[in-house]
């Protein structure tokens, strides 16, 4: 599945890349048919299994850069690699800049011709078929709003930001709150007034909220109940939570309404450092059906549109 939200932004800050991609896998390999980094001449992201795999197909990436043409090439994982995995991948490598990146359909199945080959019917499913690799592009990430940049929200964004499912808006209420180098890929906001930014967020968006104030976070647990959300999920013990039901009763919702919001967040069952908070949630969104999620003691977290 290609993503085309981290390809856009890969050639919106480097001008061309290298998309690599494993078009088939057979027998004992690190990564399967599908996955796929990205390349550009200082560096990379994304990852189709390490190893000497990784570091042949990204020096032929960038090889590719300064010859522009794309390449499909077999690789053997057994001695000619020095790795014991004993199979042997087929990678695809395009390149990309922001006049290829046009030519992309929007949505649905991209097929097209493997170097070298251009005749044939374009195949209507995903996968390799005779000299033709066919593609479907990665659905519209879901919108994930973390609230506050301290050492929690700094492990869920390092933790949550390489996957590909969300598009993740990270806010705080001073730029100097949040770390000197942000993850690729996520939008920073600074509001002095969190709950009033929260009035734009859209209504499908799903929000963490683990700001450094109890004030903010609970303006926030208002702001959203009236403003509407996929989930929220907020930080805190259950004194907290009791504390912040009875509030939010007094201001008219309803204790349906307030239920919504789940209170505490990850698995207590991994504890209370940072990074485990942060494995936990990651664990939970990524495990999750579409209507609801489930943490690590069995509490649902309902999943509304």
């Amino acid at each position: 599945m290609l993503d085309r939200a981290a390809l856009e932004a890969a050639v919106a800050a480097h001008g061309t890349v290298a998309r690599v991609v494993i078009l088939e896998a057979r027998g004992s390999v690190p990564r399967g048919a599908g996955t796929e980094m990205l390349v550009w001449p200082e560096g990379q992201s994304g990852t189709i299994g390490g190893g000497r795999l990784e570091f042949d197909a990204a020096a032929a990436a960038r090889q590719s850069l300064i010859d522009g043409r794309d390449i499909a090439r077999l690789y053997p994982l057994g001695p000619a690699l020095g790795q014991c995995c004993g199979g042997s991948v087929r990678v695809l490598t395009e390149i990309f800049d922001a006049t290829r990146l046009a030519t992309l359909p929007s949505d649905g199945l991209w097929a097209r011709p493997l170097p070298g080959v251009s005749d044939g019917t374009p195949p209507s499913c995903e996968g390799l078929h005779f000299g033709w690799f066919a593609e479907t592009l990665a659905p519209t990430r879901t919108p994930l709003w973390i609230w506050g940049a301290g050492h929690v929200g700094r492990a869920i964004v390092h933790t949550m930001s390489p996957l590909p499912d969300f598009a993740i808006t990270w806010i705080d209420t001073a730029a100097d709150r949040f770390p000197e180098t942000c993850p690729a890929g996520i939008e920073t906001a600074i509001a002095a007034q969190p709950d009033r930014l929260a009035m734009h967020a859209p209504t499908e968006a799903m929000h963490l909220i683990l700001t450094y104030s109890h004030e903010i976070d609970f303006a926030l647990c208002h702001a959203l109940l009236t403003r509407g959300f996929g989930f929220c999920g907020l930080i805190g013990s259950d004194t907290k939570w009791a504390r912040f039901q009875k509030r939010l009763m007094t201001l008219g919702h309803s204790q349906d309404q307030i239920s919504r919001i789940t209170c505490p967040i990850g698995n207590p069952a991994l504890g209370k450092h940072p990074q485990a908070i942060a494995v936990g949630v990651a664990a939970a969104l990524l495990n999750s059906p579409n209507d609801e999620i489930t943490s690590g003691d069995g509490t649902q977290w309902a999943r509304h549109s």
